[in-house]
């Protein structure tokens, strides 16, 4: 058998001179030869990969790339190919061709070989390649539809008795089942938000997937009451209240993370709607430069987050990325020496080392209630989960003008629109100049799908048609457009990026504020100033092959 270092210099993957640079690191650190050629840089791991398949005699496949025959997937268990990090991907004479990341796990081969009852060939593939492929193939939706008739048996039983059916049932029961695999397909799924939705004479379950609501399944209606309660016992919502909207949490394990839903239920005339917006903590904790702000946007955000005092506004509307950004700012001034509370209506992330509170309009915690104590307590820096009306706003702009960094949203369509927001909500003009630093309108638009979009000349027709900033008689652009490929789920798009306005609050814009100028009148000015409004931001991310003109214009009006 050749050697490691003899197959990747005969296939040119390295030169002599970073074998032996390797072999001298190796002898230092320890570790396997391909490893320490990974961590250098001198190979990707797809390389090493590659060339360890071909030490041994085995194929290599790119999954991202090869045509996954399903009938294959289904010769074996899902639950299998996830413990054992094997997939199933083809049948060639009679053979089923494996895929795995470590062609040495005979066992994996040995359980493959006994629940499928076919002989098996092996195929090497990348560990990161084959989790996604894994994810992608085998999907709960087919066991969702087994234990929808599995339940339909039970679906009397569980009725008859729904206070209790929380403790009776037990982990192997289908409605827990099922439960638990619609909510792990959603996460893995990337997965926003669960509706579940009554029907007439079904029940539809659809999950938001980058903005976009795909439906995923339609579920018998007999088992709809047992789905519901299911979910509310989880949540500790009271199942024998049905005439009302009622709100609750819960928390899932999805591989080894802990995973908050907020859930919140609607009654409809077929029945409760649910709700279930996924919470993960990870989003939290992200830096702001993982926004996607462009420079210098990032540097008028950045000079207003890093004074001590003042107010900051996001605006947009629900669901555009507003708390994420939030809670990124609060990652970035928070530290150990300043004290930083927020009020939120609800928590969405537990955040460590902040004080958070949750509003109780019951027990007569409302938000200018909260931001009242709280403003006794000592803050450096407060978040207002939203300005809501005028107490709340009056309370924040003193808060801002008291020598306390303010971070709060509100509900506009543009930048410029904030300050008219403010003072129609009674807020005294020079107030609202003085106090506000910096205002952020924000939109989420599909990232197109890095592995398969494809870059094409836009015609003169398409970029007057869409008021791409391009001057008639000059060199059309480079673009790029969505295509559809197994990683994105043949949509084209994976992930969303954000599109923002930072208005920089200037002496002008305060004189704006004083005169009760128009949206229009401010919007100008800072236009004038520097401020580059949403529409153009995205097009410059069009530009730079991030996302494309139709998504764009799907976002921004």
């Amino acid at each position: 058998m050749k050697q490691l270092g003899e197959i990747l210099l005969d296939e040119g993957l390295v030169t002599e001179r970073e074998l032996m640079a390797a072999i001298e690191e190796q002898s230092t650190r320890g570790g396997s030869l391909g490893r320490t050629l990974v961590e250098i840089g001198f190979l990707s791991e797809s390389q090493l990969v590659q060339a360890l398949a071909s030490q041994v005699g085995l194929d290599f496949i790119d999954l991202d790339e090869f045509s996954v025959d399903r009938l294959a997937v289904g010769q074996v268990p899902s639950s299998l190919c996830r413990r054992h990090v094997v997939l199933p991907i083809a049948i060639e004479g009679g053979v089923l061709v494996l895929a795995t990341a470590n062609p040495g796990n005979v066992v994996a081969v040995d359980d493959v070989r006994t629940m499928s009852g076919m002989q098996v060939r092996t195929v090497v593939a990348t560990h990161d390649n084959l989790v996604r492929a894994i994810d992608r193939y085998c999907r709960a939706d087919g066991e969702m539809e087994n234990l929808s008739s599995a339940f339909e048996e039970e679906v009397n039983e569980v009725e008859t008795d729904l206070s209790r059916m929380g403790d009776v049932v037990d982990d192997d029961a289908p409605i827990v089942r099922f439960v638990n695999l619609l909510v792990t397909q959603a996460i893995t799924d990337r997965a926003s938000d669960i509706h579940i939705e009554p029907a007439e004479k079904d029940l539809r379950v659809r999950y938001r997937i980058d903005g976009v609501l795909h439906e995923t399944q339609r579920a018998p209606k007999q088992i709809q009451s047992g789905v519901i309660s299911r979910v509310k016992i989880m949540s500790d919502i009271d199942i024998a209240e049905r005439r009302k909207p009622q709100d609750g949490r819960m928390s899932v394990t999805h591989n080894g993370r802990k995973i908050d839903l907020r859930v919140a239920t609607l009654p409809t005339v077929w029945g409760e709607k649910i709700v279930m917006r996924i919470l993960d903590n990870s989003t939290a904790s992200l830096d702001l430069r993982d926004l996607s702000f462009l420079d210098d946007n990032y540097e008028v955000y950045k000079e207003a987050y890093t004074k001590p005092y003042g107010m900051i506004l996001v605006t947009g509307p629900t669901g555009s990325g507003k708390s994420t950004t939030l809670y990124a700012t609060l990652n970035a001034v928070s530290r150990p020496e300043i004290n930083v509370i927020t009020v939120e209506d609800p928590v969405e992330y537990r955040l460590a080392g902040i004080n958070q509170v949750q509003v109780n309009p019951k027990a007569g915690l409302t938000f200018a209630g909260a931001l009242r104590s709280i403003l006794r307590s000592d803050p450096d820096v407060v978040l207002l989960g939203e300005i809501r009306d005028h107490e709340t706003a009056q309370i924040a702009i003193e808060a801002a003008l008291t020598g306390h960094l303010v971070l709060s949203t509100l509900h506009t369509n543009d930048a410029p629109s904030a300050i008219t927001r403010l003072t129609e909500m009674g807020i005294e003009p020079f107030l609202v100049g003085s106090a506000l630093d910096a205002v952020v309108a924000q939109r989420l638009a599909r990232k197109l799908c890095d592995k398969c979009k494809e870059p094409y000349e836009p015609t003169e027709v398409e970029m007057v048609g869409a008021r791409f900033p391009w001057v008639p008689g000059e060199e059309l652009p480079i673009l790029h457009r969505p295509v559809g490929c197994v990683t994105c789920s043949k949509t084209g798009y994976r992930g969303r990026i954000a599109l923002h306005e930072v208005m920089r609050v200037t002496e002008d814009i305060e004189r704006h504020a004083v005169a009760h100028s128009s949206s229009a009148d401010i919007a100008q000015t800072a236009k004038e100033q520097g401020m580059v409004p949403l529409r153009e931001d995205g097009w410059r991310k069009v530009a730079l092959g991030l996302t494309s003109i139709e998504e764009i214009l799907r976002v921004v009006a």
